[in-house]
């Protein structure tokens, strides 16, 4: 079943009186949602006992969690030791997943750095079949390893690097961020046909089940030449992209992601205006 929910806590969250995250399962439940991603993005530094409490309460309230690896991971870094270093990043996120009782972990991939964009993305590659060596030693092979679609240019996580990246191993699920492929294409998502486009090419390349479940990130994001700025929120008009042109893909396609909203503290509001507009479509395709 698709899943909807926000990255983090929303300004909301606060407003109401709430201080700690063991709290947001049953908040988002009462909204009507049923996913939630954790990031670690600046250190994996959640208590185990932390972690335990908050997947109770996610397993209570029928909320999906998921886990955001930390934001320094570079798997294009020449340094050996470093990019040990990422592999352990990733590894100990999904060591912590376990404890909150989630399923994936998104993060992402490299920059390009001072190489070339070929050199980068070919050290990239070798490094993701180490890092699934890693993920195997650890036991850890059940999990779903998720890596993220970059909004900037120079970033190593264009749609079809990613997905390239997604068929070493079976444990390997995309996450596409269409905020960011937008930013990154200077604003290409304009129709339900060009998110018709990146799904299509999904299934080529890495078949129909695992796009059926990819993990998708989705917010407004303003871009410049280099790609991706900032976050925004659905307020915004100026920059897209509009989820009403990806909706009725995930119908038509009869898609089963986890949908995770990164909106600039709206992303609980906004996550619910798309779990809305998409069950409004989905009910008019069944009538």
């Amino acid at each position: 079943m698709i899943k909807f929910g926000p990255s983090g806590n929303s300004d909301s969250f606060y407003r109401d009186g709430h201080k700690n995250t063991f709290e947001a399962p049953q908040w988002l439940s009462e909204k009507g949602l049923n996913a939630y991603e954790y990031s670690f993005g600046r250190g994996i530094n959640v208590s185990d006992e932390t972690a335990r409490k908050i997947g109770e309460k996610c397993k209570e309230f029928g909320v999906e969690l998921s886990v955001h690896a930390p934001y320094y991971v570079n798997l294009a870094n020449p340094d050996d030791e470093m990019a040990k270093k990422s592999f352990g990043y990733i590894v100990n996120s999904a060591k912590k997943l376990m404890q909150f009782g989630g399923n994936r972990v998104v993060f992402h991939p490299a920059s390009v750095g001072k190489a070339t964009r070929e050199q980068a993305v070919k050290l990239t590659m070798q490094r993701m079949y180490a890092l699934r060596d890693e993920i195997y030693k650890n036991n850890l092979q059940h999990l779903t390893f998720c890596p993220e679609v970059m909004g900037k240019i120079n970033q190593i996580g264009d749609l079809e690097e990613v997905l390239n990246f997604c068929t070493i191993d079976p444990c390997f699920v995309p996450t596409i961020d269409f905020g960011h492929l937008n930013a990154r294409t200077h604003g290409l998502l304009k129709t339900q046909k060009d998110f018709e486009q990146a799904i299509e090419r999904s299934i080529e390349i890495i078949g129909f089940e695992k796009t059926a479940k990819i993990h998708i990130h989705f917010s407004k994001i303003e871009y410049s030449n280099g790609g991706e700025v900032k976050h925004l929120t659905f307020y915004d008009q100026a920059y897209g992209p509009n989820f009403e042109n990806l909706a009725p893909v995930l119908v038509k396609y009869k898609l089963e992601p986890m949908v995770i909203c990164e909106s600039d503290g709206t992303q609980a509001e906004d996550a619910l205006y798309m779990k809305t507009i998409y069950q409004n479509i989905l009910e008019k395709t069944n009538d």
